[in-house]
């Protein structure tokens, strides 16, 4: 799925957010701007310029425009940059022309989706550069913001990386715990093997191994059922066995559980079709923007 079709899929569900987020800083009751401000100087049309701060990937552009469309439908913008772009510190990025009054209330809505995005991707775009194998994805996981979580994955894929299991409902993922509630990892291929739950399915079918032991369960008796194998927190030392074994048998490869900047060359082996990472959406740092006007 490209970026563009990302956002067309969940274009009700970004402006609902954006909406939620200019109630929840009562944009329309800013005291600060009613008091300052008369009627002629705040429908005053001014053009301020969004400029960067810090080098990063910059992600979350029309998410800024969304923002100030919201506030006035008739604003009007003139793009420098766009999503994606690598940007150097003092990059003018856009102008906007609106009243002074819309540009002050919106103005820290709008970076705050833009800084987070930004840096979300900047930190995923890092990833990227590091992998050795470029046939191999850098995929999110859904350790993400709660109510934020379309923005966060938005950035990862601008920022190189690739869309993974969204929410619940996007694809089956058979994890720890429920193998837990079954018994443990035969108990389940058993319980999938009885139910023919390869003739039913219409989702993704991925199932976590953190064991040789349980690799082994899957190898044997997951074909025509498993699509990925989640090799989780993984000593890399096991991998090199682990990929051949799971090659041989047909299976696509995804390495999760740790993985961070500092280790990821250890992970790092040919045969390896994703890393999942978590830190891409609750570690990142935001970037820095600011309006001036």
């Amino acid at each position: 799925m490209t970026l563009k079709e990302f956002y067309e899929i969940h274009d009700k569900e970004i402006n609902q957010a954006i909406s939620s987020a200019l109630k929840e800083d009562r944009v329309y009751n800013d005291v600060t701007t009613k008091l300052l401000l008369s009627s002629n100087t705040g429908d005053k049309k001014l053009n301020a310029v969004l400029l960067c701060k810090e080098d990063c990937i910059l992600a979350g552009l029309e998410i800024f425009k969304k923002v100030y469309r919201q506030i006035d439908k008739k604003a009007v913008f003139k793009s420098y940059s766009k999503d994606g772009d690598r940007l150097k510190k003092g990059t003018k990025i856009l102008e906007v022309k609106t009243s002074l009054r819309n540009l002050l209330i919106g103005e820290r809505t709008a970076l705050n989706f833009l800084q987070r995005m930004s840096g979300a991707a900047t930190l995923t775009h890092t990833f990227v550069k590091k992998l050795k194998y470029k046939d191999a994805k850098i995929l999110h996981t859904r350790k993400t913001t709660p109510n934020f979580r379309v923005f966060e994955v938005a950035a990862v894929k601008t920022g190189g990386g690739d869309f993974h299991r969204l929410n619940l409902a996007s694809s089956v993922m058979i994890k720890d715990n429920h193998m837990l509630s079954l018994g443990n990892m035969n108990d389940v291929m058993e319980y999938l093997l009885s139910k023919k739950i390869s003739l039913k399915l219409k989702h993704k079918f991925e199932i976590e191994v953190k064991t040789s032991e349980e690799l082994d369960t899957v190898i044997k008796y997951g074909k025509g059922i498993v699509k990925v194998v989640m090799l989780d927190n993984f000593h890399p030392a096991k991998l090199s066995k682990a990929i051949s074994l799971l090659k041989l048998n047909g299976f696509k490869i995804e390495v999760s559980g740790g993985i961070n900047l500092r280790n990821f060359t250890k992970y790092q082996r040919k045969g390896i079709d994703y890393y999942s990472i978590g830190s891409l959406t609750h570690s990142y740092k935001s970037a820095d923007f600011s309006l001036e006007f």
